[in-house]
């Protein structure tokens, strides 16, 4: 059976080049809303942290109509901590339109994410979006995603992909440049004549992978996938079975189900081959299991989702303010919280540390694990967190670690600066071409030495240069690489910080604090540019006396700070360092907060080191 009155696809690209400001436009004149509705950019993202910073973090599904098919849509995320949500979601389309920048042209996710469609032979539309940039280079652009094709060794029908031409700001696309652009009907067509209907057995025994999974207080966990074969109908009695795991066999029932109208979700009786549906009621379920008719258990393969490269200890806050600021503090909670997580991102890796207050988690990436710490707190949980590192496997008995590629597009005068950071990191030169008046250089790089360049690279190039990187496997461990050049300011005591200290203290370095926050003894204010930690008073307050000088009673003047964000924060933490987290504060500590003690520990260090 081939279900034509549906399509199911993926919506791919790299970060920024404009997959959900196209879900958008296909949901406004696909019908989803209504003609004088007021529709917020990006609805797709209704995330916070996905509003607050512009990127997808989670991979969407949604529906639109087209000559009365149904267009099943899955907006996926563009960067490439994200990775893995693109890798599950993939199984569930048979198609995917690939976006790529009019300007930019293939990056770095844009390979990834090509590559991981090609393997399961899905149909590819090209989407060359924001053909208004002015500084559009649109016939380069089609070359190189032909070029990147090639190298990924597509096949024929892949490598004649149709191509479609959209600004999806303006809501328009066309087949040929020369044309006259009005709407998106040129790419409806285009998904329509192009994009396989799905196809299976509707007569045979039910079979549906769970490409994802979602927590839902009032019914549980919801399984969404597309149903492969058969039909599957409310209160039917079904079985969770695994492809990698035979222990895998749970008997149980579809309670109720639902499908993606626009951005509803509507309650339905029956589906079939090609739905994608959302499944309350299988007690248990996780991503990868196999929902079957009980009668005919047959698991469905699951893609191996790319290991993580970047390891993290969370542990309970034990700092003198701990408990202050938090709904959620003890193990339990941390606990149960970062297992719930590892349920619904197969990319995320958590384990028990060695006490039963620390958590070993590791991710794809610092964002991957920088947005989990986010929205924790933003939940109300307080907890501290180690300083990221990666994580290196033993290949052949060789040390290896993981690798990056590195794709950096800059002004022509700050190549200068960014090549000698590079060689400090241990980059490798791979490529460099110009872009107008701007260069893309590409490395190869080792992924910790991108630890904390970020913001060093924003400053380097003034704010104008364009970073991306992509994991590209493992590689010879490169020896040494010092991660940070600068050493702490540490508060002597605690108490509320004051003027008069912080004005003094601010001689020694950069500052993290404004007069009045509250400080415990080892708690880092700042940073100074030497590599050593240096102990303020930041809490000292001026002694009066019976004497005055003519200044002496001049307005004590602090340069104005900005305090670091979590990322900044999770860049700047040493080896003997916490980021403590909470709902309301980030707090840079030393982990032995005494400073005899740290003085101690070091000195011991230095002797074992002779």
């Amino acid at each position: 059976m081939i279900n034509e009155k549906i399509r199911n696809v993926a919506i791919i690209a790299h970060v920024d080049h404009g997959k959900t400001s196209l879900v958008n436009e296909m949901l406004k004149q696909g019908g989803v809303f209504r003609e004088n509705q007021e529709v917020e950019d990006r609805v797709m993202d209704n995330n916070a942290i996905e509003r607050e910073r512009g990127i997808t973090i989670l991979a969407k599904n949604t529906a639109c109509a087209y000559n009365s098919v149904k267009i099943n849509v899955i907006d996926t995320p563009g960067h490439a901590d994200f990775g893995g949500e693109v890798e599950r979601v993939l199984k569930m389309v048979d198609g995917v339109l690939l976006v790529v920048d009019a300007y930019e042209g293939p990056m770095p996710q844009t390979r990834f994410v090509l590559q991981k469609a090609l393997e399961l032979n899905h149909k590819v539309i090209i989407v060359i979006n924001k053909i208004d940039r002015p500084d559009e280079r649109i016939t380069e652009v089609v070359d190189e995603v032909l070029m990147l094709l090639m190298e990924l060794d597509a096949t024929d029908e892949q490598l004649n992909s149709p191509i479609v031409y959209c600004s999806a700001r303006n809501g328009v696309s066309k087949l040929k440049m020369e044309d006259e652009a009005k709407d998106f009907v040129p790419l409806y067509e285009t998904i329509l004549n192009h994009i396989d209907a799905p196809s299976g057995e509707e007569n045979e025994p039910l079979q549906m992978l769970v490409s994802a999974c979602e927590p839902n207080e009032f019914v549980g966990k919801l399984a969404i996938g597309k149903i492969t074969r058969g039909q599957m109908k409310v209160n039917q009695q079904v079985t969770l079975c695994n492809y990698h795991n035979s222990e895998v066999n749970t008997k149980t029932k579809v309670v109720t189900m639902y499908q993606f109208e626009g951005l509803k979700r509507v309650q339905v009786e029956t589906s079939t081959v090609g739905d994608i549906v959302l499944v309350a009621g299988c007690e248990g379920v996780n991503i990868g299991d196999t929902i079957c008719d009980s009668a005919s258990v047959e698991p469905i393969p699951f893609v191996k989702i790319s290991e993580p490269s970047v390891e993290m200890t969370f542990s309970v806050n034990d700092s003198p303010f701990a408990g202050k600021e938090g709904k959620f503090v003890t193990s339990r909670h941390l606990r149960d919280r970062l297992y719930k997580e590892k349920d619904r991102d197969l990319s995320l890796r958590v384990t028990d540390g060695e006490t039963s207050e620390q958590f070993k988690v590791c991710g794809r990436g610092e964002m991957h694990l920088a947005i989990l710490i986010e929205n924790m707190r933003r939940e109300g949980y307080e907890f501290q967190v180690s300083m990221p590192r990666v994580l290196y496997k033993n290949i052949d008995g060789v040390k290896c670690e993981p690798m990056e590629k590195l794709v950096i597009d800059v002004p022509e005068e700050s190549v200068g600066v960014v090549m000698e950071k590079m060689g400090v990191r241990k980059g490798e030169l791979q490529q460099m071409s110009p872009h107008q008046n701007r260069m893309r250089i590409e490395f190869k790089i080792p992924a910790r030495g991108l630890f904390g360049y970020k913001s060093e690279f924003l400053t380097d190039t003034k704010g104008e240069g364009v970073l991306n990187s992509i994991g590209i496997g493992y590689e010879p461990y490169k020896g040494e690489i010092e991660r940070r050049t600068t050493g702490s300011l540490v508060a002597h005591e605690t108490g509320d910080a004051v003027q008069y200290g912080l004005f003094n203290a601010q001689d020694r370095g950069s500052l993290f604090i404004t007069a009045g926050t509250p400080v415990y003894a080892g708690m880092v204010v700042g940073s100074n540019p030497k590599n050593e930690d240096i102990v303020v008073n930041v809490c000292k307050k001026k002694h009066l006396s019976n004497c005055r000088s003519s200044s002496s009673d001049e307005a004590l003047r602090l340069i104005p700070i900005q305090p670091p964000s979590l990322e900044a924060s999770l860049d700047f933490i040493g080896d003997d360092e916490y980021l403590e987290v909470t709902p309301k504060s980030l707090r840079i500590r030393k982990i032995i907060l005494d400073h005899s003690e740290r003085m101690r520990v070091r000195m011991r260090g230095v002797k074992a080191g002779e």
